[in-house]
């Protein structure tokens, strides 16, 4: 005989089994707790994919990019992000131009007691961004522009009248007051030791570019550089850039370093020192003067080759105010495979540099969208080409997705150090912008305080993928291991200072960066969370962080500002 079940015990099964599903289906305390924090699992399955020997170094234009995009993407789908690279779009387009000067190059001075031939990698380290197969000239005068900074801001022009097209401009490196006592009036004017963009050799270039120069040429020191003659001549006749550069601003025919050595004795033949130069360009009296008698011609024979690279973009759209974006951001290239190391790997993998990274991206996009989102968008770019000069960075802000006027700020992740729990977290870049007193503010809640880099005439500020941003007006800020030895729960600053020279002096750039079974991440947690701190905040306010006065790109930013009232 058939079992008949009256409706009303079928109604009240219904909802046992309703209410079962709904427990299954909610997440436990345990499962809610760990979205919103930051896993070093998840920080780890990430890097040890993207530096495997399967991803072959991530070098842009090769199949180690075709799989790091597909795994990028592959990340922020199951995050449940949207493509942020534009139409739909998880990429964007970055048309790249390798040129390489062939060697031997024919490049010479010619002055009142002969011929100075330079050497390429030797007295020299030149390359060209032109994209011609041929760079040629002829008997081009030779100008000394100082430090060449035109700062405006400082009251600070070095260039005077002087006129430079189809001329060669002679720079010092760094800045006017690199090098000044502190009773000299140009103390601070610059920063003191804290290099400024006009420090930089790529300021340089296109400031020579932007005057009609020909050629620019900076005179190394190492001490001015941050690094020494070998640095600065390991990577002579090879450029990387951006193929299609902006039309209104060619660059130069050809640019590089010019080693102490051969400056001195140029500047000899036109009845100069070198050193006392170095003196007079720290006044503000200075002008760029042309060198009497001293020409330069060239005859360089370029290999020029094309291909094509991308951006990978998602993005997290705000709730209240969608048309104002957040930025967190890194870059996934490394360095590709090349000559065996000692222990006869090949593949330069890049694991802290940067997949650790890449996968705190990652991380901060999977927390923030498990807790809803923000009012403001959230954009997490993953840029190509870094190491070749910050390239995918560039290509994004001549061409961004979303308004940089509107882009209320950059958080970049570049090298975490992976020694263990950290008192602080190293600034880059101090007297830039309101983000730094935000970061002093939110550290100092997880019982940490600020360091300031230990070494800021290096430049760090200017030598990672935010700088592109900033260039172009939006507030930035950087975290990145190796600006200065950590003060680490276990051990101090000695142990900071220890694993920063451990990894620069052994594993930088080369196939010692690898995954290692040894790496603590606590401390790389503490920044990556402190950063999901400083973008939720910022995520869920009207407020627009503002440089600070004095630096150099309050001006552009300033200029925008009716767009974000």
């Amino acid at each position: 005989m058939r079992r008949v079940i009256a409706p009303i015990v079928l109604v009240f099964l219904a909802g046992i089994a309703t209410a079962s599903l709904a427990k299954a289906s909610t997440p436990s305390d345990d499962a809610l707790e760990a979205d919103s924090a930051i896993s070093a699992d998840r920080l780890e399955h990430i890097v040890r994919t993207l530096a495997s020997d399967a991803f072959e170094g991530r070098a842009p234009g090769t199949a180690g990019e075709d799989k790091t995009v597909a795994f990028l993407i592959e990340q922020m789908k199951a995050i449940g992000l949207e493509p942020g690279g534009g139409a739909g779009l998880w990429t964007q387009a970055v048309p790249m131009m390798r040129t390489v000067v062939q060697s031997p190059m024919t490049m010479s001075f010619s002055g009142p007691e002969g011929s100075l031939s330079l050497e390429q990698g030797v007295t020299a380290s030149i390359d060209t961004a032109t994209g011609l197969d041929q760079v040629l000239v002829k008997k081009a005068p030779v100008v000394f522009v100082g430090f060449g900074a035109h700062a405006p801001e400082q009251d600070w022009d070095d260039y005077g009248d002087i006129d430079l097209t189809g001329k060669v401009a002679l720079f010092l490196v760094n800045d006017p007051d690199f090098a000044a006592a502190p009773d000299e009036p140009v103390a601070g004017r610059f920063g003191n030791r804290r290099m400024t963009y006009y420090g930089r050799w790529a300021y340089k270039y296109e400031e020579a570019a932007r005057r009609g120069a020909v050629g620019a040429l900076v005179i190394h020191e190492t001490q001015a550089a941050g690094y020494g003659w070998s640095v600065a001549a390991a990577g002579a006749g090879e450029n990387v850039s951006l193929a299609n550069k902006n039309p209104a601003l060619p660059p130069v025919s050809f640019q590089g370093w010019l080693h102490n050595d051969a400056a001195t004795t140029l500047l000899a033949q036109a009845g100069r020192n070198l050193d006392d130069l170095r003196i007079a360009a720290r006044s503000d009296n200075f002008s760029a003067f042309e060198l009497e008698g001293i020409t330069l011609s060239t005859d360089l024979s370029v290999d020029v080759s094309r291909f094509n690279s991308r951006n990978v973009l998602g993005r997290l759209p705000g709730k209240v105010r969608p048309d104002e974006t957040i930025m967190v951001s890194a870059h996934w290239d490394a360095y590709g495979v090349g000559a065996p190391d000692q222990d006869g790997r090949t593949v330069r993998a890049g694991a802290n540099d940067d997949a650790l990274g890449s996968a705190g991206v990652l991380e901060i996009a999977r927390v923030l969208k498990a807790a809803g989102g923000l009012e403001r968008t959230v954009v997490f770019a993953f840029w190509t080409a870094e190491e070749a000069g910050l390239v995918g960075s560039m290509a994004y802000a001549a061409d961004p997705v979303f308004p940089l006027e509107t882009t209320v700020a950059n958080f970049t992740l570049d090298i975490l150090q992976t020694a263990g729990a950290a008192n602080d977290v190293i600034l880059v870049g101090k007297g830039q912008s309101e983000l730094e007193d935000d970061l002093a503010r939110l550290a100092n809640t997880q019982g940490r305080y600020v360091t300031e880099e230990n070494l800021p005439e290096n430049g760090l500020f200017y030598r990672a993928d935010h700088f592109s941003m900033a260039r172009a007006g939006v507030p930035v800020l950087l975290i990145m291991g190796i600006a200065g030895g950590a003060d680490l729960v276990e051990g101090g600053r000695e142990a900071g200072d220890q694993w920063i020279a451990d990894y620069v002096g052994n594993c930088y750039h080369k196939p010692c960066d690898s995954w290692s079974p040894d790496w603590d991440l606590t401390g790389a947690i503490q920044d990556i969370e402190l950063f999901r701190t400083m973008i939720t905040e910022l995520g869920n306010s009207p407020r627009w962080p503002q440089w600070k006065p004095g630096s150099e790109f309050k001006a552009i930013r300033d200029s925008s500002t009716t767009l974000r009232q």
